[in-house]
């Protein structure tokens, strides 16, 4: 693969439900996340460049809202080592200053340090 992460992806220890705000159809979960892109596991493969609107579930009691909207183009995708699930990563499009700041909390909070992620 030619792309070079700058930023360590950081692997999340809770598994967010990841849905497709147009059409509220279920992608998978949230693997893992930085500032600038995330990976989702799904149990469907999905095409490169493919722009969606993507809403995130959130544990509403620590966060204080209940879903994450971020707009993000995915960039990969493959299977994961279970033959059931694909990796999909997503590079996220403009993200309001809340929402980065949201996303650093949650890096903070769920994140294992040191992790390089795969992909």
């Amino acid at each position: 693969m030619d792309e070079r992460r700058i930023l360590k992806r950081q692997h999340i220890m809770f598994y967010s439900r990841v849905f497709d705000r147009q059409t509220g159809a279920f992608i998978g979960y949230l693997g893992n996340l930085t500032e600038s892109g995330a990976m989702i596991i799904s149990e469907e493969a999905l095409e490169t460049e493919k722009t969606i609107n993507l809403r995130i579930d959130l544990p509403e009691d620590i966060y204080g809202r209940p879903v994450l909207n971020l707009t993000a183009r995915s960039v990969w995708c493959q299977p994961d080592i279970d033959p059931n699930f694909y990796n999909i990563g997503f590079a996220l499009e403009v993200i309001p200053d809340e929402d980065l700041e949201l996303i650093m909390q949650i890096i903070e909070d769920y994140g294992l340090p040191g992790y390089e992620g795969g992909g």
